[in-house]
């Protein structure tokens, strides 16, 4: 029997992302990011960022039905991001997806973004095996949790108390001169640096939680920045770059590791926008393999926010046979991770 055809739609923050998947079976994933907008602002701005999903909305919907070589009537199921992300660019893609429910009545699915990031590894590695241990590290999460069923069995083990990896990396970007987001030019620089150069701090390295602290880190380097600057010396960009994602990459790392063996679990996957950072992923692998781990980490395309991923969380839930979401559920900003889907009909 063939699976679910399901369409995906992502808009939680700067990157409209449609895609359309068939069981773990990726058949299109279309993208359109308003990242150079924002990156005068060095950072995103949230009108910008709805007004740019708002354009970009259906000519994306087009282009994944159209590298599918399918129509839009050939679709089993909608899926959409309801949660967490910024609240006007969530509403953009929730109007949109209600709207091709209704009118190609087609059942609805508005699922947690954070959650969708975990099941997109399945499109290129296949099941998750259950149970899983999941670093996600995005622009606004950094947490650890514990995985039993993505379509609803979520327990959050630790989670930043303050910046997220990828808040940190954008202001360390920002004090070097670097481009926004300060994700790959921070990477690109660290290759000619030396990780070693500077002693930066490990928040919450060694405190028995499994917690994470990067707003500290972000001050550490600014403080070393400015004292350079102020005694007129030159910046060693590279040096400064290599060290602070030495800083972030052990952290993670260190507490995903125990958080596996603390649990008796021997699966660890790592997904979200960081996880496609070239230090995070070498330290991870050879950490895990010290520790007889099995990694899993998405290539970098799945890692950044995507329609694929909601795609391939909505086709875990139609396999499941869970419910859809009432046609009124919310757009909700703050929906934890635990929620896998947005309020189920009665």
């Amino acid at each position: 029997m063939t699976a679910p055809l399901v369409l995906g739609i992502e808009s939680s923050c700067d990157e409209t992302g449609v895609g359309l998947v068939r069981g773990h079976e990726l058949l299109a994933d279309a993208l359109a990011s308003s990242v150079d907008e924002h990156a005068r602002f060095g950072g995103v701005v949230p009108e910008v960022a709805s007004r740019a999903h708002l354009q970009a909305m259906v000519p994306a919907v087009q282009r994944a039905l159209d590298k599918a070589e399918v129509t839009l009537r050939q679709v089993d199921a909608i899926a959409v991001t309801a949660g967490p992300g910024l609240a006007g660019a969530l509403l953009v893609g929730v109007s949109a997806a209600k709207a091709y429910a209704l009118a190609l009545g087609k059942p609805l699915y508005g699922v947690n973004h954070l959650a969708a990031h975990i099941s997109v590894d399945q499109l290129e590695h296949g099941p998750l095996p259950m149970p899983s241990i999941a670093l996600l590290v995005s622009g606004g999460h950094s947490s650890l949790l514990e995985v039993r069923s993505l379509t609803g069995d979520i327990t959050s083990l630790g989670a930043t108390i303050d910046d997220a990896a990828g808040e940190a990396y954008d202001k360390v970007a920002r004090l070097l001169g670097l481009p926004f987001p300060g994700g790959p030019p921070i990477d690109a620089a660290a290759r000619e640096g030396n990780p070693e150069a500077m002693a930066f701090p490990r928040a919450k390295y060694r405190d028995g939680t499994f917690d994470f602290s990067f707003s500290g880190l972000k001050t550490a380097v600014a403080r070393w920045v400015e004292a350079r600057q102020a005694a007129g010396e030159p910046v060693p960009v590279a040096d400064v770059a290599a060290s602070f994602q030495e800083a972030v990459a052990d952290v993670l790392t260190r507490k995903a590791v125990r958080a596996c063996t603390a649990r008796g679990i021997d699966h660890l996957v790592i997904s979200g926008g960081v996880a496609a950072n070239s230090r995070l992923r070498a330290l991870a692998a050879e950490r895990c393999e010290a520790a007889g781990i099995t990694l899993r980490v998405p290539r970098p395309g799945l890692c950044t926010d995507n329609g694929a991923m909601v795609a391939a969380l909505g086709s875990d839930l139609v396999a499941a046979g869970v419910a859809p979401s009432a046609p009124d559920f919310p757009a909700d900003s703050g929906l934890p991770v635990t929620e896998v889907l947005a309020r189920v009909l009665a």
